[in-house]
């Protein structure tokens, strides 16, 4: 057979196999509700922020500023909502369209000869942590992004004599990374740069034509302006967010000023597995590689490059107890450029192929199955608060108002301790409530006699007054 008809056979494959992942993300996004905590934090946050018309200080509740991150997603997230609604698939396209402009701007990278067309476009959406936030509201996608163009800026700005264009992306990186999660953008960047200098000291003498003034005029133009009016708005702001999410959060696990959720204690190195996980299979073929990879490194500026990336993330954070796996996100472009740039090289790699593209569609298969139904309801509360049967009550939720409550009752819910509920009872008040079923079991026989239950998921139940 012709091997030009391969070729084009074998692109169409990749094409077809692209076009798929990314469909299937999309139809996930519009049928999964949005997810406590983070998802339906942030879009509660998104949607009071256009309820309100205020665009400059972030609200977790009504008259309650949020100053645990910068704004870039939530804007992002807000003017989908202001265009399109407040549906799911909307809510969350600003994190699709994010990644599908990483995955293009990464193709340019494709250029390897003897392998897959397309092959590290493939390979970054077949990770499970790059694919899990093409469709997740937070801010790490935004910030990855910010991490890429800093990253492959510079990498473009020192490799070519017109690099001024480059530069000025570096800095706009950094100007939309410190507003989609603050100076962690400087933190994740800057050092693993400083040690591939270090490797190749002679690529400092580059460094003389970086426009310094101009370029961080232009971070500041992008980033300032905001924390200033936010500090200026909510006093407290600066030193709350500077010094307490970015240092203390990190290297004090008992950091007890955590406002809006919790140290995540989590063993020292942790990160490693998380990483591991984060990138599966392709970890295990980078693993078997590593003393390759590292010597290479020595000899090839480029492959020094994506190790010093690639690597600090997880060094960074070894020494650190309170981390999720999203902090791994960053690794993902850096591990897919490897692993293509060594494509050739590795053994065996049909089958990673063929393994992450069958995880791929063994979970998916999961997902469309109902497998998950149950899981999905204990993680959200848009069936109990949506339910018709309630549409005409007050609604109210004992001891504590979940994110997915709020923004599916469109901020109409309220928290009432066992006191109040018994009082609006005592007063013949007509309301429904979401109890847990761990307090259900603390109230006594005559209050719950007084309640209907109307709908049930395993943690929680919503109840109507029984008169």
């Amino acid at each position: 057979m012709d091997s030009r008809f391969l070729k084009f056979t074998n692109k169409l494959w990749v094409v077809f196999l692209l076009l798929v992942l990314i469909a299937n993300r999309g139809i996930i996004n519009y049928l999964l509700p949005l997810m406590d905590k983070t998802e339906a934090r942030y879009a509660e946050i998104a949607r009071i922020m256009v309820e309100t018309n205020n665009w400059i200080l972030l609200q977790i509740d009504y008259n309650i500023p949020f100053w645990a991150k910068p704004p870039l997603s939530t804007w992002l997230t807000a003017i989908s909502i202001k265009l399109f609604g407040l549906y799911e698939f909307y809510i969350r396209l600003p994190y699709l369209i994010t990644t599908i402009i990483i995955v293009l701007f990464i193709s340019r990278y494709d250029k390897i000869e003897n392998k897959i067309f397309f092959l590290t476009p493939l390979i970054l959406l077949l990770m499970p942590e790059f694919y899990l936030h093409a469709g997740v509201v937070s801010t790490d996608t935004i910030l990855n992004f910010s991490i890429i163009l800093v990253m492959l800026s510079f990498w473009e700005a020192v490799g070519k004599k017109s690099g001024l264009k480059w530069w000025y992306g570096f800095f706009t990186g950094i100007g939309l990374g410190l507003l989609s999660k603050g100076p962690i953008i400087l933190i994740l960047t800057l050092p693993p740069i400083f040690i591939w200098l270090l490797v190749y000291k002679e690529e400092l003498k580059k460094l003389k034509k970086i426009p310094i003034l101009s370029g961080l005029s232009l971070t500041f133009l992008i980033s300032f302006p905001w924390y200033y009016f936010t500090e200026l708005k909510s006093p407290g702001f600066i030193d709350y967010f500077i010094y307490g999410e970015h240092f203390r959060r990190f290297f004090d696990s008992g950091w007890k000023g955590d406002l809006y959720g919790f140290a995540k204690q989590q063993p020292y190195g942790i990160i490693w597995l998380f990483s591991t996980m984060a990138i599966f299979p392709w970890s295990l073929l980078i693993i078997t590689r590593i003393r390759k990879i590292i010597e290479e490194a020595y000899k090839n500026k480029w492959v020094c490059f994506l190790v010093c990336w690639m690597l600090f993330t997880p060094v960074f954070f070894t020494f650190s107890s309170s981390l999720i796996h999203t902090y791994t996100l960053p690794i993902a472009v850096p591990a897919a450029l490897l692993v293509t740039h060594f494509w050739s090289e590795f053994k065996f790699k049909r089958y990673y192929l063929s393994i992450s593209a069958l995880l791929y569609f063994v979970l998916l298969s999961v997902f469309y199955s109902g497998v998950i139904d149950d899981t999905i309801q204990n993680n959200c509360d848009k069936e109990l608060v949506k339910s018709e049967l309630v549409s005409d009550y007050s609604l109210f939720y004992l001891n504590y108002k979940s994110f997915s409550s709020q923004f599916y009752s469109l901020g109409a819910i309220k928290m009432i301790n066992l006191e109040q509920l018994k009082e609006k009872l005592m007063n013949g008040e007509r309301f429904a409530v979401i109890i847990e079923n761990s307090e259900i079991k603390k109230m006594n026989l005559s209050t719950i006699k007084r309640l209907r239950e109307i709908k049930k998921t395993n943690k929680k139940s919503i109840y109507v007054t029984n008169y």
